[in-house]
Formats: structure tokens, C-alpha cells, sequence
């Protein structure tokens, strides 16, 4: 049900089906109050949190979240391990809620490499929510977009050495099937929080037509009215895919 805070009923705008989101600018957010590092990341989740009802009541299929990449693990060994420990804390906290929500948790990223506590709450949200059909959220985990297509490329590289596959076979759609979610569409948009003008490495194969939405909001400060502009702005987007608009084509 929608909230009635809230106005979700736009006819005016276009919803994306998929949409991806890097959640950044914790830190800066946490350092602009002279609070630690710790505080802000606890200040995202609540807003991964409020996102994820608005996108269920605006209509969104897909939501994925970058929420830790390959990367991430140069951090200080104290920061890591808070955020292993609020990742776990979150998901236990809020499940219900996302089951009143109807929405399906799913990971995406180098899981196998993950500590096996950590393992065991993706496994056990992923079949708990596994029946959930209002929206899907995707959160990448240990994810690095280089990592996924060198995985995808091992995959192929496997079949070709069996005999399965020639390698003049391989085609864009063979890549795209060997990704971590080929189920998943590519996002339509993906929005970046904090004004950093980067893909920091999230979803390479699957961005390459997906229209960008920079904001110089940072990630615990974002909420409805950020998400509701990047939702406007989408909506006068044209979206060729290399060839031509409906106008260009007249």
C-alpha cells in the first residue's frame, strides 16, 4: 500500500524498470558532523531502508545497490568489520519489513569469498523472500564489474576447453548469460549520490546504455523528493540505444 505521505501516483512520469544505485557519501556525511565513520553507514541503511519503500510504491522491479565492493576490503580492518556487523544486524532488523513490502532479497558479487556468517544471513534472506513478488532487491556484495566479466570470460573460456563452445561462437548474448544475474535486466538508471562524477566499477557490462543521474546530495541525506527529480529528469531522457530518436527518424 502506498504511503500517504507520499505521492506516488505520477502519470506524468516514466518509471524505470531496473534501477541501480550507488550508495555513497557515508563517510563525508558522518565526517561533516563530527560523528565516525560507523554513525554514517548506520545513517545509509535507514535510507537504503526508505528507499526501497519508495521504489516498491513507485513501481520499480529491480533495485540494485552497491553496498560493498572488491575494493572495499583496503579499508581499515575496524571499518570492514563494522560494516560486516551492521550488514547482519540490518537484514535481521528489517526482514519483516521487507516481507510486508513483498520484496525479494537477492545478492549479487563474489558471495563464496564472503566470511560464512555472512554467507548464511544471504542465504537464509534469499530463500526466506524467495516467493516475494513486489520487487526485487538486489544487493551487490564483495561486487567489482572488472570481477564479474573476467568471471563470465572464465565460464566461456571453461566451455571452449571442454569442446562445448568454439570461441568464434561466443557472442554479446553468451557474455550477458554468464553474468552473476543474467535473470536481472540491465538498469535503466542508475543514480549516483555525493556529486562524484564515476561508476566506481558497478555493473561495467550491464550500464552500457543505462541513462546516469548525478546528485551532489550525499547517500544518508538522500530521500523521496532526491529520488522523485532523478525520476523527472529519466523521464525526459531519449533513449536511442546507438540509433536514432523517433524525430531523427521522421
Amino acid at each position: 500500500m502506498a504511503d500517504k505521505n507520499y505521492n506516488y501516483d505520477r502519470k506524468d512520469l516514466k518509471i524505470p524498470v531496473s534501477l541501480g544505485v550507488i550508495m555513497d557519501g557515508n563517510g563525508r556525511w558522518a565526517k561533516k558532523r563530527l560523528l565516525p565513520r560507523s554513525a554514517g553507514h548506520k545513517a545509509g541503511v535507514d535510507t537504503l531502508r526508505e528507499l526501497c519503500r519508495h521504489c516498491g510504491n513507485y513501481g520499480v522491479k529491480y533495485l540494485t545497490v552497491y553496498a560493498f565492493s572488491t575494493e572495499n576490503w583496503s579499508r581499515p580492518e575496524a571499518e570492514v568489520s563494522a560494516l560486516m556487523k551492521l550488514f547482519v544486524e540490518a537484514f535481521e532488523k528489517y526482514d519483516k519489513e521487507l516481507e510486508e513490502q513483498g520484496i525479494r532479497l537477492r545478492f549479487t558479487g563474489d558471495i563464496d569469498s564472503m566470511p560464512e556468517n555472512i554467507r548464511k544471513v544471504i542465504r537464509d534472506g534469499e530463500e526466506r523472500s524467495r516467493n516475494r513478488q513486489n520487487m526485487q532487491l538486489i544487493v551487490a556484495m564483495n561486487y567489482g564489474g572488472r570481477r564479474e566479466i573476467a568471471n563470465a570470460a572464465r565460464k566461456l573460456a571453461d566451455m571452449c576447453v571442454k569442446g562445448g563452445i568454439k570461441p568464434e561462437d561466443i557472442t554479446e548474448d553468451m557474455m550477458s548469460d554468464n553474468m552473476y544475474m543474467p535473470d536481472v535486466p540491465d538498469p535503466d538508471l542508475i543514480i549516483r549520490p555525493s556529486g562524484e562524477m564515476r561508476i566506481s566499477n558497478f555493473l561495467l557490462w550491464e550500464c552500457a546504455y543505462s541513462e546516469l543521474w548525478v546528485s551532489d546530495v550525499l547517500w544518508p541525506d538522500f530521500g523521496f523528493d532526491e529520488l522523485t527529480r532523478a525520476f523527472e529528469d529519466y523521464t525526459k531522457r531519449d533513449r536511442r540505444f546507438g540509433g536514432l530518436s523517433a524525430e531523427e527518424n521522421k
